[in-house]
């Protein structure tokens, strides 16, 4: 079977990674022209993100970047800490939280993808697909065509894919715009234990940053608000502190020292969510990842659950008869984890005062999701439809 994958990012390059580990004869359409190592801020792979690449066998090539995470601090508005707590698979190297840029996490899923034989085309802009009864046909900009038994989009928030096929889905605003931001120093970050993350509950910001093993620090701050106005990711980095820093001088907390030593590297971005119930797939065409089932990213599960999306698609299309069950056996299995992802992110997005911290449904401090365990695990085969819940 020939699956044509459109979209280079963590979830299409996983996604081929895992259709690959199943036999299937896999290509990769990207529009950036290259691996774009620089596009983006950075994110944090949790637990569950990190076990779907170890069953994708992605485990190295994504631990040569970033650095690990395995503990969580939260302090209040006075500095003081609340609570530290290790992370889930704080003591499995390969399962530990990892924070990484964007940009290298996408290079280095594209360079094992490569190093596998996965035909990865750059600068191939999708204008057109065309779903018919026996092969689906995409379209692209500059005049060439590719014809496959099944398509996957995992070209992201703004899925192009998606608005083909299913244009009345449409992302939302979920409530807060969402800075990022970077220091040289781990003196400007403060203080704080090797390996934590650490959540600020501040007066008018939720504020996480973490600390490189080389010393720079790496900060986010969510702030309620409307969507931006066109033309603001062009905004210089001095008007993005000055909006920033009036929140959080209000507290006695490391966040405002972060961001005045970040200099010019500051960027925002809204948070923005697909509706629950958005259709994942018609005839031969399916959505992953954030095209699918994008959410908010207050509980910082977006990246992990597309890993999670790549393992499970790979194993329904292996084990199951034929393209139309295992689309439905997928949904079946993922539909529910992703939509909780969604309202719980979306709940922190929108309440004024919601605490930084992860999901509960996602982090699983005491133990890891046993379901979920055999859900992603390569050698379990996937049933048609998930366990009833006890």
């Amino acid at each position: 079977m020939r699956v044509l994958v459109i979209g280079g990012g963590i979830a299409g390059t996983a996604t081929a990674l895992g259709l690959h580990k199943a036999g299937f004869d896999v290509a990769v359409s990207e529009a950036h022209p290259d691996t774009a190592e620089d596009i983006g801020a950075f994110l944090t792979l949790a637990s569950n993100g990190m076990r779907a690449l170890a069953q994708l066998g992605a485990t190295d090539a994504v631990t040569a970047v970033g650095f690990p995470l395995t503990s969580l601090r939260l302090l209040d508005s006075r500095g003081a800490e609340v609570t530290h707590v290790p992370l889930a698979g704080a003591d499995d190297p390969a399962l530990r939280y990892r924070c990484v840029r964007r940009g290298e996490l996408n290079a280095a899923l594209q360079g094992e993808a490569l190093r596998r034989g996965i035909r990865l085309r750059h600068g191939a802009r999708l204008v057109s697909v065309t779903d018919g009864p026996d092969a689906v046909t995409a379209r692209f900009a500059d005049g060439s065509t590719a014809t496959a038994d099944l398509l996957v989009g995992a070209d992201g928030l703004r899925s192009t894919v998606r608005r083909l096929l299913l244009p009345g889905a449409r992302p939302v605003h979920a409530g807060q715009r969402v800075y990022y931001g970077y220091t040289a120093t781990a003196s400007a970050a403060g203080t704080g234990p090797e390996g934590a993350i650490t959540m600020v509950r501040g007066s008018g910001a939720a504020f996480g940053y973490a600390v490189s093993p080389a010393g720079e620090g790496y900060w986010f701050a969510r702030v309620a608000g409307e969507p931006s106005a066109p033309g603001a990711s062009a905004v210089p980095a001095t008007a993005l502190r000055g909006q920033l820093l009036p929140l959080l001088r209000e507290d006695a907390t490391p966040a405002a020292g972060l961001v005045e030593a970040s200099a010019d590297a500051i960027m925002v971005t809204d948070a923005t969510e697909l509706p629950l119930g958005t259709a994942w797939h018609t005839g031969r065409v399916l959505l992953v990842g954030d095209s699918a089932h994008a959410a908010s990213p207050a509980t910082g599960q977006g990246a992990s659950m597309a890993l999670e999306d790549a393992v499970v698609l790979a194993k329904a299309l292996r084990d199951l008869p034929g393209p139309e069950a295992a689309f439905a056996a997928y949904e079946r299995h993922r539909r529910p984890r992703v939509e909780h992802n969604i309202t719980v992110s979306g709940g922190l997005s929108r309440g004024t005062r919601a605490p930084s911290t992860p999901a509960p449904a996602t982090t699983r401090p005491a133990g890891p999701d046993e379901s979920l365990v055999r859900q992603l695990d390569w050698d379990t085969p996937l049933p048609a439809a998930p366990p009833e819940p006890n």
